[in-house]
């Protein structure tokens, strides 16, 4: 019998409700602890110990858990970039605990970490170009703000510490943003904060075009309606999709729908196996109105 067969992988089902939310809102609330230390304020051991909590808690806690939830999803570029931010939030955590304690880690070892995540980050950034423009504007901040770092090692200087405020400070805004779009905007049923449309585009990926079969089906299906199970001419037949198939032979189509049980052929008088007329059979017939008029479904 004829039947619906599926040649994609299996559907997946997300385990867990979408974790990007919760990573950008613990990313926001890192980025605030970090403001006040960033425009120089409360460079204090009281200071830096409070910074350092919020930095574990939120910006490495909620980005790891929002990591692991993606990387359960499926989710590869999510779950790897979550997961990989939350370490790097927990390098800030140790960082400034030890600073609070009195303890400097080493300048160099910390800035060549810093110019491996800006490498790494900058491939991510094109490839969050595919998917939104605010989401290209996100990690594009998180390069600058890694740029201004990098400047601030190289030169021994402090020249850039106000830029880096600056791009601390639109790192929070812009996680909240995204979040609330990704919270919100389903919730309304309606676009309240937008969210830009992808700046490149992918190349499309090959697709099987079955209008050429529901043509046939549907020409098919039309003659039963009218005549019953009187054949249809093969001439007439590729005439009436002839739009559809586009100058190719209809009669490889044609053979693969009867093999299947849904086409029935009438061979020439003559006595050949050559097939000159078609019809639906009462399996083909079932199955149109399955699958396309969708008659197991009611309103």
């Amino acid at each position: 019998m004829i039947r619906k067969i599926d040649l994609a992988a299996t559907p997946h089902h997300e385990i867990f409700a979408e974790p990007t939310p919760l990573g950008l809102i613990g990313l926001a609330l890192g980025c605030a602890a970090l403001t006040p230390i960033a425009f120089g304020f409360r460079l204090t051991p009281t200071g830096l110990k409070t910074a350092a909590v919020m930095c574990l808690l939120f910006g490495a806690g909620c980005q790891l858990l929002a990591g692991l939830m993606g990387f359960a999803n499926k989710n590869l570029y999510g779950g790897t970039l979550f997961t990989a931010f939350a370490f790097n939030w927990t390098l800030n955590w140790w960082v400034l605990d030890s600073l609070a304690r009195g303890f400097v880690p080493d300048a160099a070892i910390v800035h060549a970490v810093e110019a491996a995540s800006l490498v790494i980050f900058v491939v991510i950034t094109y490839g969050f170009g595919f998917y939104s423009g605010l989401l290209l504007a996100f990690l594009l901040d998180i390069d600058l703000l890694y740029v201004c770092k990098l400047a601030n090692a190289v030169a021994g200087t402090r020249a850039f510490d106000l830029p880096i405020a600056v791009f601390t400070v639109g790192l929070g805004a812009i996680s909240l943003w995204i979040a609330f779009a990704l919270l919100v905007n389903p919730t309304a049923g309606r676009v309240v904060f937008p969210i830009a449309g992808p700046v490149f585009r992918a190349a499309p990926k090959a697709a099987f075009d079955s209008s050429l079969r529901r043509a046939i089906f549907a020409r098919l299906y039309r003659q039963w309606r009218e005549h019953g199970f009187q054949p249809l001419p093969l001439a007439e037949l590729e005439t009436a999709v002839a739009e559809q198939a586009a100058g190719r032979g209809i009669r490889p189509d044609l053979e693969y729908l009867a093999e299947l049980g849904g086409m029935v052929f009438t061979v020439a008088a003559d006595g050949s196996s050559r097939p000159e007329a078609a019809r639906l059979s009462a399996t083909g017939i079932d199955f149109y109105e399955q699958v396309v008029l969708k008659k197991d479904q009611f309103a």
